[in-house]
Formats: structure tokens, sequence, C-alpha cells
């Protein structure tokens, strides 16, 4: 603890961190990227590994960047991590640390790795491309982002990932509200802005506002409560309207994610008698293009709200079914009664699919089972279980939904 070392970067870790060896020791720091020598200060000693702080820059890398943001930099915001990476960079960094999942936790072997995967798709926008800011109170009731390490929030006034008019609502909003911990500032495709307050208790407060935004909560529960103008937000994602209720989720990049449903349907190649399964549907934006290619959608998804808003987006299918109810249990119900499905999508959480879950689709006739994760460790883990279940993986290709972050959402496609 406290040593001064001289450290040579190798690689990038899944996390954001960059590390090198030290004495056979690996050490993780931020800020670095492959190919530099820096001279850093270790800050903590785990025994099989380190953590530093980077003192000073050696050699620095060609890929090197210049950070647009003022809260980027050692002990401030997180929010984002490679804004000192050149794009192309991030790019090829993100296709290693998505390999290196795959062969370290997935236990693949280095030529299936090599067959599969297909190069990241970039994003066409890199800066101010979220439609969505989830920000944290930190312990004076100032609003901002996680540090890096976990040390606090980080106050922010501006925030170079965050569409404009998300940080220009920041600006004006001022209120004091304890039970509030989460706040979400949100824009559709019309401009509208949505303040969305996750809160602690069952009692919602009154509010004033002259802003021209909607105000909804989020009770403990879950459930939403509507308190000021619209209660969902209206998106638009190649050529098809959605709606989305306060409390569901979409993910932040509205402009990429046509670029992922691209992706998707093209691991997924749907014939027009093929019966598809589509677990954690959410508000439907999977099954909105799937409906249009295939003779049967059956779309799951837990969380009310979103699965109204499913009901509503797919109104105009005839084909399209929707269960609301937690997947594990209606997957297995499926099973029970001898459902029959050509092709699946799933789409889970960060934690991936659980062992019954992967049992359950590997008891349906299934051809081809396209799975899109924001985890690279919960995917790699789960290539292994459905390798083991009967399931060949053909494809993994990554979309980059995030740029500036270490982030990695990826389409892996496996067929029996």
């Amino acid at each position: 603890m406290g040593k001064t070392i001289d450290l040579d970067i190798s690689d990038m870790a899944y996390g954001g961190l960059a590390l090198g060896k030290f004495r056979g020791k690996t050490v993780f720091v931020p800020y670095a990227l492959p190919g530099e020598s820096i001279s850093a200060e270790i800050t903590d000693d785990r025994g099989g590994v380190a953590f530093a702080r980077g003192l000073s820059l050696r050699a620095a890398s060609a890929d090197r960047a210049a950070p647009r943001c003022p809260h980027f930099g050692p002990d401030r915001c997180w929010g984002c991590q490679w804004q000192h990476i050149d794009y192309p960079a991030q790019l090829l960094l993100k296709q290693d640390i998505l390999a290196d999942q795959l062969a370290r936790v997935g236990k693949l072997p280095d030529r299936i790795i090599d067959a599969v995967m297909r190069p990241v798709v970039p994003a066409a926008t890199i800066w101010h491309y979220n439609q969505r800011l989830t920000l944290r109170r930190d312990e004076g009731g100032a609003w901002g982002l996680r540090r890096q390490g976990k040390r606090g929030i980080e106050a922010i006034s501006d925030c170079h990932l965050a569409h404009p008019d998300l940080t220009a609502v920041l600006s004006e909003l001022n209120f004091d509200y304890e039970r509030a911990r989460r706040m979400t500032i949100q824009r559709d495709n019309d401009g509208q802005i949505m303040l969305i307050l996750e809160i602690d208790a069952e009692e919602a407060p009154r509010l004033h506002t002259d802003l021209p935004i909607s105000v909804n909560l989020i009770l403990p529960d879950k459930v939403p409560i509507n308190l000021i103008g619209a209660a969902q937000s209206h998106y638009r994602i190649d050529g098809r309207a959605f709606r989305v209720t306060a409390g569901a989720t979409i993910r932040p990049n509205i402009e990429q994610i046509e670029a992922l449903v691209n992706v998707v349907m093209g691991a997924l190649r749907l014939a027009s008698h093929h019966r598809v399964l589509d677990l954690y549907a959410g508000v439907g934006i999977f099954s909105g293009f799937l409906a249009a290619k295939a003779a049967l959608v059956t779309a799951v998804e837990s969380y009310p709200p979103a699965a109204t808003d499913a009901d509503v987006n797919l109104s105009d299918f005839e084909q399209v079914d929707i269960i609301e109810g937690p997947v594990e249990s209606v997957l297995s119900d499926m099973v029970g009664a001898a459902a029959a499905y050509d092709v699946a999508l799933v789409d889970p959480p960060s934690g991936g699919l659980s062992p019954s879950i992967i049992a359950d689709l590997a008891r349906l006739p299934l051809q081809r089972l396209v799975y899109v994760s924001g985890d690279p460790p919960s995917l790699a883990r789960d290539c292994k279980a459905l390798y083991e279940a009967g399931f060949q993986l053909r494809q993994v290709q990554a979309v980059d939904m995030a740029p500036q972050t270490y982030y990695i959402t990826a389409v892996a496609c496996f067929e029996r």
C-alpha cells in the first residue's frame, strides 16, 4: 500500500480498468490504456491482485485522446470511463474484451472464438447520444453520478453523453425531497421531457413546476404514479412507434437501437412460417419487428406497465400474443404444455439466464436461439451452459450502444 511502481499496460479489463503486471501480480489502474508505460501508486492490495492510481505518464499510446468533460478524471465521475481513448480504439478494445470473456469465463477455445466473432458495429453518434440520464443523491442532497472506485457521488453540471436538453433541465431543477433516492430525466422523439423519481416511501409529494416537463414517481414496489403531465414517453424506431410508461425500460441510445434490431433480425433469419418466442420482451421493441416476418410471436414480460405498453405497441398485429409474468414460470408452463416454437430471442437483465431457464429452452424444439446481452461475463457463462444443453454458438456481434464507456452490448446466435 502506497508503494510507487513503474507499470507497462498490456490489456484492458471488463469494468473499464487497464491492467499490467508487477512482479507477476496483476495490477488494475483507471485512465490508462494498452501500450502505455506509467508510474503508479498502489492503493489496494488484495493478495492475488492489486489496484493503483496513475501518477505520471511515461510513454503515451497513439490512441490516447483529450477528454471533453470537466467531470472526467481520477476520483471524479465514473459515468463514462474511456473519454481518454480514441473512438476507433474503443471498438477494438471492446472486441478484445468480449473475446477474452468468452475464453476465460465461457471456456471457449480460440478456434471457436475466431470463427464466431464479428466486428463491432460502431455507433452513429459518439457524443450526446443518450436520451436518458439517471442520477443519484450525494450525502448533501446534490444529484450526480457514481465516482470511480465507488467513492461516493460526483455532483454534475454537465454530461457529454446525455442529450443537451437533459442537462439543461438538470440546471433548472431545484427541489429537496429526501424520499427520492434516484432521479431519471428522459427525452422522447418529440422532445418531451419526463422526470422520474424513485422513492423509498408509499407517499407522493406535492410538487409545483414552471418547467414544461412531466413528473412521475416509482414507488418501492415499482408501481408508477403520474403526478404532472404525461405518464408515457414516445419513440420511433425504424418507422415504428413505441410508447414507454415511466418505470419501463428502453435502451437510452435510441438512435442506435435500429442498428441493434438489424443485427438481431439478421441473426434470427426468420421465415414466414416460424413461431417465435420473445423472452424479456419489455415494451415490445424486438417483437414489433419479429411480427412483420413470422407466423406467430409470443412475447413474455414480467413488469406489468411494460407488458401493457407492449399490448399497445403491437396492437396492429394479430399474430402476437403477450404474456405478463415471470419468464421462469411462464417458460416452465410452456414446456409442461408441450409448446412448439422454432426460434427464441432472449434479452435478459445483467444477471443473464438462470439454469432452469436454460434447461427449459433446451426442452423446446428450437432451431435457433438469439441472445442479446449487456453483460459479457454472464453471456460467456451462459454460452458454456447453453453448449452443454445442446446449443452451438454460431455468431457473436457487439453493437456499440455506449461510446466513451466500457459497456458492451452483444448479440449471440446459437443453433442446435
